[in-house]
């Protein structure tokens, strides 16, 4: 009889372990479920609402213009921006400093053929969001983020991070920036002292900047 209530003991104990083991795998399951980062959404960009500018320079001077966007989206995860691609119409190319028609046209034209970025063979350029991380302590109107992410230039890509001021409110996300290109490394080759010497001053300097204000909504 004292053996049959050890059996019976022993029983009860390992149904209990296995209740309790089921019971603490469905409570884990439920945890990782609440736990879940819900899933970014993707905010369309208004190309009409958003900008680019360029401005390069040279020993001799220097020259302002736009481009624009061709499409993009904003990824967007608790009313933060987290991505986002970006499609640029290296087509659309202009400038806005030489007031001379002809003049005008004949560095446009230059500025599309493959001595500079060869839009016939890449008439698109990519930027693809990878990292958006926040800066402590931003000032209010002053860059707020470190965006970083894969800037693609006639087939080239190069990893770029800059400062920029972000945002989501009301079911529009923006972002303001100004950013840092250096063309030698997308073989941007005219007018570069880091393919040519003795250029004197002929030199076109290797760094532009591009001007970006975005606007995407839901």
């Amino acid at each position: 009889m004292k053996k049959y209530v050890i059996l019976a003991s022993l029983a009860s104990a390992l149904l209990f372990t296995a209740q309790a083991g089921n019971t603490d795998k469905v409570a884990a399951a439920n945890a990782t479920e609440v736990a879940a980062p819900a899933k970014a959404r993707a905010y369309k960009v208004d190309v009409a609402k958003s900008n680019l500018k360029w401005h390069a320079k040279k020993v001799t001077g220097e020259h302002f213009g736009d481009i624009q966007l061709q499409s993009g989206e904003l990824q967007v995860n608790s009313n933060k921006i987290v991505g986002g691609t970006f499609v640029i119409d290296m087509n659309s190319i202009s400038n806005t400093d030489i007031k001379d028609e002809g003049y005008n046209a004949k560095l446009v034209n230059h500025l599309k053929s493959d001595d500079f970025f060869g839009v016939e063979k890449h008439p698109t350029a990519t930027f693809k969001i990878s990292s958006v991380k926040p800066l402590a302590n931003a000032a209010a109107g002053q860059p707020n983020a470190t965006v970083t992410g894969d800037l693609t230039i006639k087939g080239i890509t190069n990893q770029v991070s800059f400062p920029a001021t972000v945002s989501v409110k009301n079911g529009v996300a923006s972002a303001k920036a100004e950013v840092t290109v250096d063309r030698s490394k997308y073989d941007v080759r005219y007018g570069s002292k880091s393919f040519f010497d003795n250029l004197g001053d002929k030199v076109i300097y290797d760094d532009f900047v591009v001007t970006l204000d975005v606007t995407a909504k839901q």
